[in-house]
């Protein structure tokens, strides 16, 4: 496996980091206290094409690789991971969804827009009873002669206030996974609603909602994929997206590293900086450490990918490893920083806060080793 960044890479790197350094890294502490970004970065992100990475010219994206994709989460985990969420959703869980099991109409409907960052999609599989085991999910939809109708409550979907299209999973059969179908659905679809949750830990920045189905009702070609196909389109999807997650926690221990060593080369005590203190040095050392062997499993998926090869069980190790890695970074930060470390205006406080629902969504730490597990023994401990 190459590792190696070519002179692409570098550049789409540095573009996106100055970018981000310019346009979100100033902005993120007051976006926290808002509890919204401003909407106005999106379109930006769009016109630099972070919504249209990997996804087809012909459907309006730029093409590129997952390296690409990657190095771009990773600069967003360390800007904002609110800014990673919203490109990851639309982008990664929604528009290539799509791009995999859609249509031909479905395709030419909505990856251009989402590629553009003109429309943003959501994603919605989670309940408020089914979380890991979202093969048993409830939202129900039903034929009605050329129509589906969709009746169901989804929690803490990301982008759900924002978005113009809504993927959702709902059950068109009997029990279990293999009765889950998926459907496109506009937003502005009547008996459709989203209410905002607000007074989250971390992304705070990044719109999440509860949704309300009712009685909606959606044309037949609203089907993504075949009727009953929806837990493998959601499985399929969330296998890409923990390698996202799994990337923006690289962004976050990378910038817990860069906050920590600009603090401890600064702050003096003692009659010196306290990056001369060994104990401090060990916790520096221990983000340097942590931040390249996270990286690496991440650079590892992106590599497997894009050569066409199975990385699922390589995708659940990077995604609990990095988000359990950021946690830690980000402990080890806010204690190098002392009691700066605890408000807002220092950046370890926020990289906390968000590091700590990445070890949660799209399939929980432990959810991981029973993947990683189960790959390992052959024996399945979900059931």
């Amino acid at each position: 496996m190459d590792l190696s960044l070519s002179e692409e890479h570098e550049g789409f790197r540095a573009l996106a980091r100055e970018f981000l350094d310019r346009e979100a890294v100033p902005h993120r502490v007051q976006w926290d206290r808002d509890e919204s970004v401003d909407t106005a970065i999106i379109g930006k992100m769009g016109e630099l094409g972070f919504f249209g990475l990997t996804i087809p010219e012909e459907y309006g994206g730029l093409g590129g690789d997952y390296l690409t994709y990657v190095l771009m989460m990773e600069e967003l985990g360390r800007a904002d991971s609110a800014l990673r969420g919203i490109v990851s959703v639309s982008n990664g869980l929604v528009g290539k969804s799509i791009l995999g099991f859609g249509s031909e109409e479905q395709k030419q409907r909505w990856l251009p827009g989402i590629a553009r960052g003109e429309l943003l999609g959501c994603f919605g599989l989670t309940e408020p009873d089914t979380g890991s085991d979202a093969g048993n999910l409830t939202s129900r939809a039903r034929r009605d002669g050329d129509e589906w109708v969709i009746d169901g409550q989804k929690l803490f979907i990301t982008n759900g206030t924002w978005a113009d299209v809504a993927l959702v999973f709902a059950r068109t059969g009997g029990p279990g996974p293999k009765g889950v179908s998926a459907f496109l659905v506009p937003t502005d679809t009547p008996g459709f609603e989203a209410r905002e949750v607000k007074g989250k830990l971390g992304l705070r920045g990044q719109a999440t909602a509860e949704l309300f189905l009712s009685e909606v009702r959606v044309p037949a070609d609203a089907l993504l994929g075949e009727e009953g196909q929806g837990f493998t389109i959601a499985m399929t999807t969330l296998d890409k997206g923990r390698v996202s997650v799994a990337a923006g926690c690289v962004g976050i221990v990378q910038g817990c590293l860069e906050s920590a060593v600009d603090y401890a080369t600064s702050r003096t005590q003692f009659g010196k900086p306290i990056a001369a203190f060994q104990l401090v040095q060990d916790m520096i050392a221990d983000i340097s450490v942590e931040a390249d062997a996270a990286r690496l499993l991440v650079w590892r998926c992106a590599d497997l990918i894009d050569r066409g090869e199975p990385f699922s069980v390589a995708a659940s190790k990077a995604k609990l490893y990095a988000s359990e890695a950021a946690v830690r970074a980000a402990n080890h930060a806010l204690q190098v920083h002392g009691g700066a470390g605890y408000v807002d205006e220092f950046p370890p406080a926020k990289y906390l806060r968000d590091a700590r629902v990445m070890t949660l969504y799209e399939g929980t730490s432990q959810i991981q080793k029973l993947l990683i597990g189960r790959a390992e023994t052959g024996i399945n401990a979900f059931t």
